[in-house]
């Protein structure tokens, strides 16, 4: 007997690669789950992914209050809310504590923070000198990249890196880390 599927409510903000990614586990069964909705927080290339492929979508700018959060969880009938390169601050209602979920392009709790996205984090990680880098998948709380880590998965930084190329690593790492750790929450083990 196979895993429970669990709806998702995915929140972007940018090329919806994550979203891509999740959607494709989805497909071969690796991740016993279904997009029950996207929410955007501008208009992005990710938005028009989610539409395109039939996902109900919103377009929501701003940082989304704790009672609109659970509104939006609530009218979705979403077991888990996942972050996928969203870029504003998460207010998490006590209804939704561990089970709002994001993923990070670098070994938390190391360069994480406000400001720490996108390649601000592997120029900050190649400037600091790092042999290793990765992506990490935490729950969220009130603050940007704390939460407890569910799972990490490391790369190596190359001594001819740049921001791209390290990028480029760290985000294959992700694509197995996510619906990694979503499987593991959906299941239980996490």
């Amino acid at each position: 007997m196979g895993m429970p599927r669990a709806r998702l409510l995915i929140l972007l903000s940018g090329s919806g690669r994550t979203l891509l990614n999740l959607l494709e586990r989805i497909r071969d069964g690796s991740l016993p789950a279904e997009v029950a909705g996207v929410i955007a927080s501008k208009t992005c290339p990710g938005a028009e992914r989610a539409a395109a492929a039939g996902i109900p979508t919103r377009v929501l700018p701003g940082e989304i209050g704790a009672p609109a959060l659970d509104a939006l969880a609530t009218e979705a009938r979403a077991d888990l809310i996942v972050l996928a390169g969203y870029l504003k601050l998460v207010h998490i209602p006590p209804a939704l504590e561990g089970r709002v979920v994001n993923i990070h392009p670098a070994l938390l709790p190391d360069f994480g923070g406000p400001g720490m996205y996108g390649l601000h984090v592997h120029r900050a990680v190649l400037a600091a000198g790092r042999t290793e880098s990765g992506g990490t998948v935490h729950l969220c709380s009130s603050e940007f990249d704390r939460g407890p880590i569910l799972l990490q998965r490391r790369c190596p930084v190359l001594a001819h890196d740049t921001p791209e190329t390290l990028a480029a690593r760290v985000f294959e790492q992700e694509c197995i880390a996510y619906p990694a750790a979503l499987a593991g929450l959906i299941g239980g083990r996490t």
